[in-house]
């Protein structure tokens, strides 16, 4: 036991708290890093994009990480909005605002977004169309990845943001003092209290994304079945 654990005793469950978060922490990034990646294929494969697909560094912080994922995000964005604009190029006005029209059927949506990708691409997937609709017209990119960037902005200017992600392999004492610097009472409640509140507000949000990715993609197989 530590001199810090004799004067305050409640120490070393708060050092196992930080453990938890921590781990908690790593797994929703690897989470999020698996389903920008399904994305990212879909987009690839269905809709001409050629976005990078994206893998957690265990030698970076988790900043870094951070990092990567919203640069990852910021392409896909760009991507969906260069959809956009190619819909807007290539359609008649009328037929653009059908896209976006809640009224319209979605059928009829998906045959005139597969029209235009066929024209862009020369040849297009029976997808295509229905990949395009979903995204253009779902709060996905607009809402929800704009969310999970802030909060992954968030993290990475954190207290957080300076920890190496392989920092669990190094035993408790060095994750202490990759947080801290110090084991102190005030620091360690400061430290799990920074990680409760950034954690559950990036589950939220992460949750969120990953289910807006899980409906494209679930309707991609579907239609490849």
């Amino acid at each position: 036991m530590t001199l810090s654990d004799l004067l305050y005793p409640d120490n070393p469950k708060r050092r196992q708290e930080l453990i938890h978060l921590h781990q908690e922490l790593l797994d929703c990034m690897s989470t999020n890093f698996r389903a920008t990646n399904e994305l990212a294929g879909v987009l690839n494969e269905h809709l001409g994009c050629t976005i990078t697909h994206i893998q957690m560094r265990e030698s970076r912080t988790v900043k870094e990480n951070c990092d990567i994922i919203i640069q990852a995000m910021s392409e896909i964005q760009h991507q969906v909005q260069k959809i956009d604009s190619d819909m807007k190029e290539k359609l008649e006005p009328v037929l653009y605002q059908k896209l976006y029209d809640i009224k319209e059927p979605e059928l009829e949506k998906i045959a005139i977004a597969h029209k235009v990708f066929s024209i862009v691409l020369g040849e297009a997937t029976s997808t295509a169309g229905m990949v395009a609709i979903k995204l253009l017209g779902s709060n996905l990119m607009t809402l929800t990845v704009s969310k999970l960037v802030s909060l992954l902005a968030q993290i990475g200017a954190s207290v957080l943001g300076g920890i190496s992600i392989t920092v669990l392999g190094l035993g408790i004492e060095m994750i202490l003092h990759a947080i801290l610097g110090a084991v102190e009472r005030n620091e360690l409640l400061t430290a799990v209290r920074s990680y409760e509140k950034h954690l559950a507000e990036f589950k939220a949000a992460s949750e969120k994304y990953q289910c807006a990715i899980h409906e494209v993609t679930s309707l991609v197989r579907q239609q490849v079945q």
